[in-house]
């Protein structure tokens, strides 16, 4: 071995050249083909990661909502069950006439105050928790709010109103949570979509 061999075999390899040419300069086969798998790796590990990404994204955006559901839904059976409540405190004012109502002294002043000031606390509590009543007197018939129950024959309203309200619906967010049963007018003229129906 000369001199200049072991000069030749410590110098370092210039900057941009590939330990694994050979002494022709050309890259050997092995090390191209690794450095492909790599490239190939870390395309697939990105694309992964990517995906990743999107599925965690996608999951948070459906937590919320479905958080934000349970808090506006979650009293829904429980309200179902309240409304019964109110339906019969509604039947105990109604079976009083309004002539004794007016004219009530005393204890049956008292008792048919009571009552009232117990729907009106039930109805606010209700409210309080996203239970709203459906008002349909006079509106045009929508069976997604309304469950018709019979039809009144009208010619002097618009065929399609809501004429008579049998009991009151309810509806919980933008959900029904009971549909109202009505009784809907028939032979009076066609109602037009535009313009609410008139009673």
């Amino acid at each position: 071995m000369t001199p200049n061999d072991t000069e030749t075999a410590a110098r370092p390899l210039p900057e941009g050249v590939d330990p694994a040419q050979d002494a022709a300069g050309a890259p050997e086969p092995q090390a191209a083909d690794a450095v492909a798998a790599l490239e190939a790796e870390k395309r697939d590990l990105k694309d992964k990661l990517l995906r990743t990404l999107a599925d965690m994204e996608n999951l948070r955006r459906r937590t919320e909502r479905e958080v934000a559901d349970a808090r506006t839904y979650a009293v829904t059976n429980f309200a179902r069950d309240m409304l019964n409540v109110a339906d019969n405190v509604r039947r105990a004012l109604d079976s009083v006439p309004a002539e004794s109502r007016a004219a009530a002294e005393g204890s049956l002043k008292a008792l048919v105050d009571g009552i009232e000031l117990t729907e009106r606390d039930l109805i606010k509590t209700l409210e309080r928790h996203g239970v709203r009543p459906v008002e349909p007197q006079g509106q045009r018939f929508d069976p997604n709010l309304h469950q018709a129950m019979f039809e009144v024959p009208n010619p002097d309203v618009a065929s399609g109103t809501v004429v008579q309200v049998v009991q009151t619906g309810y509806v919980i967010g933008d959900r029904v949570l009971r549909p109202a049963l009505v009784g809907v007018a028939k032979g009076g003229p066609k109602a037009s979509a535009d313009k609410p129906a008139e009673a």
